[in-house]
């Protein structure tokens, strides 16, 4: 690997975009690591990787808004690696839903997705070699009733996968999805606070307990190596068996 490949992981100064910056960064990537607004996580994720000798520097932005989503890919550079990890989800009955909550969820989940891949093709097919990744969501395939609007943003970001597939590969460029299932992270601890709903969850899951942000970096790190170069357009569930059921 050469440390002069850069990948650029979004939402990735906690949880699940955490555990893939470090393990990009112990692969040899420079991590270009992002955040909406918590500058002290993310500088946590750049001491981290600084520490075990990687290299990492900090880019801030609200993906909800599509003006510093572009003001974002005028910043980052020659990027070899784009992995799609910051997202947004609102828990609000369908017929609730306004149309700022709908705009914001589709601005970070999908929009700003495809301003990213455009901004970082052109260096990769230069290359003649590159890594997108969108991290999905098991809700393509099980929506939650409450989460239309991401659901339905997660299915929109994965059918873009499919698409872009076809259209890069040929340029030495893979794109595919990773999908994970309920994964222990600060987002769902109070969800998962409430016992009897903890249980129903579990229960759900055919191997009967959840994920933690390093089973999603393993795929990640697989897809972006030598070993993961004949995968391309591909939706890839790490959920415990919960898209199947």
């Amino acid at each position: 690997m050469q440390q002069s490949k850069w990948a650029l992981i979004t939402g990735s100064s906690r949880g699940i975009g955490r555990a893939i910056a470090l393990r990009l960064a112990a692969d040899g990537y420079s991590i270009i690591i992002h955040a909406a607004s918590n500058l002290k996580k993310a500088e946590e994720t750049k001491a981290l990787i600084e520490q075990n000798g990687g290299t990492a520097r900090i880019e801030m932005a609200n993906l909800c808004n599509t003006d510093e989503t572009l003001d974002l890919t005028r910043r980052i550079g020659p990027v070899d690696v784009l992995v799609l990890n910051a997202s947004l989800q609102y828990r609000t009955p369908w017929q609730d839903i306004d149309t700022k909550a709908c705009q914001e969820q589709l601005n970070c989940n999908f929009v700003s997705s495809m301003l990213l891949c455009q901004a970082v093709v052109p260096h990769m097919k230069k290359n003649g070699w590159g890594r997108i990744i969108t991290i999905g969501s098991v809700q393509e395939a099980k929506p939650h009733p409450d989460m239309l609007i991401y659901s339905a943003s997660k299915a929109a970001q994965s059918n873009m996968v499919h698409s872009l597939s076809l259209q890069l590969a040929k340029d030495g460029i893979t794109v595919n999805n990773v999908a994970p299932g309920v994964i222990a992270t600060d987002r769902n601890v109070e969800a998962l606070s409430d016992e009897a709903y903890a249980k129903k969850v579990a229960d759900s899951i055919p191997l009967g307990f959840y994920g933690q942000p390093d089973d999603c970096a393993g795929m990640i790190s697989l897809l972006c190596s030598q070993e993961g170069r004949y995968i391309t357009g591909q939706s890839i569930y790490i959920d415990g068996g919960k898209s199947v059921r």
